[in-house]
């Protein structure tokens, strides 16, 4: 069995350029060249026997033997990972933070460097997943959770909402013959749908939002399915459809341009659909006490503030 297994370092620039779906991506995030990261994928693809992405213009997608690679690899570096940070000597200065996939790519990790700035003497290590985990028992200290106000903790702070609105690139907005400046043009466009997402996070449904849009009827051009949300926003800012954006987690792609909003949306507040979760932000007790764990919780408000005064 173990003469089948590849080398760590391929599954580990594997499981980055799947999880980014940029080799480029995946060399800032391991420190090393997009060539490294792309050698390193080719020699998976080599000892497989088949191709595990699949290589267009301006676009890096998963083939099924790619899917199936990835949900395996990053459970398994998630698991070693847990491990060695159980058998290592405790560093003093880590704060150890669960939350979703999604909100951790979206928002929380480009976030990370203004908190290394403030704080260089406190690591962090992120786990994203779905799961809620017992922040005990799993050793975590801080959890970011998006759940209704009933089932959040008292007193755990509250970061945002979220509101749901279509968003794409600039560029679907140059073509005249395919218009896109209210609801019912999307019946132009290509719409990219979160397959995977779990019964709390319907609001995400394209064929939800349509129905509160009064337009429950509407066929689009095309249609393109994805299985983790950040591979949808990926395929939006490329310019491959319109998604359904969640702000503020998108708020830094609209500011730099990636991504527009194409409708006003204030015309259609009493349509669209609503959810009254939000992120609440969630101390394992003990933890709380310790100075840097503060410290970081203290600057999830914070910047979730910023986030707030930026869009008011």
């Amino acid at each position: 069995m173990h003469k089948r297994l590849p080398p760590l370092d391929l599954i580990r620039g594997f499981e980055a350029a799947a999880r980014h779906l940029s080799f480029t991506k995946a060399a800032e995030e391991l420190h090393l060249t997009q060539s490294a990261i792309s050698r390193q994928v080719q020699g998976l693809e080599r000892h497989l026997g088949q191709p595990l992405f699949q290589r267009r213009h301006r676009a890096l997608l998963l083939t099924d033997a790619g899917q199936q690679l990835q949900r395996t690899a990053a459970g398994m570096l998630a698991d070693l990972a847990e491990t060695l940070e159980r058998i290592a000597p405790e560093r003093s200065h880590l704060v150890t933070v669960t939350t979703t996939v999604s909100f951790a790519s979206l928002w929380l990790v480009p976030r990370l460097p203004s908190f290394r700035q403030a704080w260089p003497g406190v690591d962090v290590r992120i786990s994203a997943n779905s799961s809620v985990v017992d922040l005990s028992r799993g050793r975590i200290d801080v959890a970011i959770r998006y759940c209704p106000p009933e089932r959040a903790p008292p007193k755990a702070p509250r970061l945002f909402g979220e509101d749901v609105l279509p968003m794409c690139s600039p560029q679907l907005l140059q073509d005249p013959a395919k218009p896109l400046k209210e609801p019912a043009d999307l019946r132009h466009h290509v719409l990219l749908h979160f397959d995977d997402m779990p019964p709390r996070q319907a609001i995400l449904d394209w064929e939800t939002w349509l129905e509160a849009m009064g337009l429950p009827a509407l066929q689009p051009a095309g249609v393109l399915r994805f299985s983790h949300y950040d591979q949808v926003i990926h395929a939006a800012v490329e310019g491959h459809g319109v998604a359904l954006g969640r702000l503020p987690l998108m708020q830094r792609q609209l500011r730099r341009g990636q991504l527009v909003a194409p409708f006003e949306m204030s015309r259609y507040l009493g349509r669209r659909p609503r959810s009254s979760r939000a992120y609440y932000v969630v101390l394992e007790p003990a933890a709380a006490q310790r100075p840097e764990v503060r410290q970081f919780a203290d600057w999830l408000q914070s910047e979730a503030g910023a986030d707030a005064s930026s869009t008011s």
